[in-house]
């Protein structure tokens, strides 16, 4: 696939480079708990990059594990070959090994990084961290700008027991879609620390913050926040339509990123509610002040459980990629999610009926439209992430939407069933898999395969 990158695309431009190691350390969450992680440069999580829209993103990354990693560029439109995923775009990189990333950074807006070698563990470890494109023309800077990195963790060992959970397959049955994941997490993280040890966030009276918020984790979290504070700007990095965004309680899927703007109209100390770790695990909420010295201990999480509630389909974007739904499609494909047993081996989440490698591609030709009609037959989310390219979502349970959002991850709950677009215009050997990535690690993945490409590192 080196003929898919084209490195003259880098003439004239500014570099911003970076050194990522790969290494194990003790790491602790809070609370007398002390993690083996395993992260970029020493920390969970690891080190933010930023870089200017325009310039080129290099990363030098070594492995001082002694398993394989990669990163992979959530969100980013990039070349095949830098988008970090073990036999198919690359190899991994080896213990003791270096890779060099570089690509232009494209489309301002929040993203992350991860590794994408057996990534059902590796970020669950804690490889992961935050990568901000910022906008070349300054239009939408703030003074106080955040980022909140959200996860959850297993701190009695016992995260492997995904195939054969009693309580998971009752919690499925009553129609939570986090049964599993409640099962097998007890405690909750903002950047890396929980409870007490999560840093507060000082923002001045009526000075609007962004909060880049980012889900690492494998759960659907929710945020709370005060009447008048919080308005959604943008999801997976595509700007909301203003009238509809300001909201109480925002939900965040795994891989998902939302940008908040938040303003600080409060005169006591407040805080960022996580009902989610309140329901089931150890709490992480993030204390908001409006100067470092305001003590914040005896602050109460909110109550907002019945407020307006945003989410990923609920909000319309600014810019599209097609002004109108196409009416001619090239290529169609039907998506079944659902949840399946294999001897031996547990439960499976299948792709219509198979599991990676086994699952139908989505065949393309540069150029193509494509349509994708993702269903939900199973009992649990399935967070849909399509890698190196956007969609617009245009309808969801046969509803067309007023407003359609761009994506490049959608939620789908049980019995949910939404209708997608994009166009095949980045030429590689794409993943579109569950960003639950214990689901894509029992099988449900499958790739979006480019006419006349073909992948060097597949095994």
């Amino acid at each position: 696939m080196e003929n898919l990158y084209n490195t003259e695309e880098f003439n004239g431009r500014q570099f911003t480079e970076y050194n990522l190691t790969a290494k194990e350390v003790e790491w602790s969450l809070g609370q007398g708990q002390l993690i083996n992680a395993w992260t970029y440069n020493g920390t969970v999580p690891g080190k933010p990059l930023r870089v200017t829209e325009g310039n080129v993103l290099k990363v030098n990354l070594k492995n001082e594990l002694d398993v394989p990693v990669t990163i992979h560029w959530h969100g980013a439109i990039l070349p095949n070959v830098m988008d970090g995923v073990p036999d198919l775009t690359q190899e991994a990189v080896q213990p003791g090994e270096t890779f060099t990333y570089q690509f232009v950074a494209k489309h301002p807006g929040t993203y992350w990084y991860h590794s994408h070698q057996q990534s059902s563990l590796q970020v669950d470890k804690g490889l992961y961290g935050s990568l901000v494109i910022e906008d070349q023309d300054q239009k939408n800077t703030y003074d106080n700008e955040q980022i909140l990195i959200l996860d959850e963790w297993s701190t009695d060992g016992n995260r492997e027991s995904i195939t054969n959970m009693p309580g998971m397959m009752m919690g499925s049955m009553s129609g939570d879609g986090e049964a599993d994941t409640k099962e097998m997490y007890d405690t909750y993280s903002v950047n890396g620390k929980t409870g007490d040890e999560i840093k507060p966030i000082v923002i001045k009276n009526n000075e609007k913050a962004l909060i880049r918020v980012i889900n690492a984790g494998y759960q659907v979290q929710k945020l709370a926040f005060p009447n008048g504070t919080a308005s959604v700007v943008a999801y997976d990095a595509s700007k909301t339509i203003e009238e509809k965004n300001k909201t109480n309680i925002v939900e965040v899927a795994p891989g998902e990123r939302v940008d908040v703007e938040l303003t600080n109209n409060q005169s006591e100390p407040w805080l960022i509610t996580n009902l989610t770790s309140t329901e089931s695990g150890t709490t992480s909420h993030v204390p908001v002040l409006s100067n470092p010295q305001q003590n914040h201990k005896s602050v109460k999480p909110s109550e907002l459980t019945k407020e307006k509630t945003v989410d990923g389909s609920t909000l319309g974007n600014k810019e599209l990629i097609f002004n109108h739904t196409p009416n001619n499609v090239d290529v169609n494909y039907e998506m079944d999610l659902s949840m399946g047993m294999e001897m031996g081996e547990g439960m499976t989440f299948q792709i219509n009926e198979q599991v990676f490698p086994n699952t139908p591609p989505i065949k393309v030709k540069e150029g193509d439209i494509v349509k994708v009609e993702i269903r939900n037959n199973g009992r649990l989310n399935h967070p849909m992430h399509l890698h190196g390219h956007r969609f617009q979502v245009v309808s969801k349970n046969g509803k067309v939407y007023k407003d359609p959002m761009v994506k490049d991850l959608i939620n789908v709950k049980p019995g949910e069933t939404y209708e997608i677009y994009f166009k095949a215009s980045n030429q590689g050997e794409w993943l579109f898999h569950c960003h639950d990535n214990n689901h894509a690690d029992r099988g449900m993945m499958t790739i979006v395969d480019y006419e006349g490409v073909f992948s060097p590192y597949v095994k």
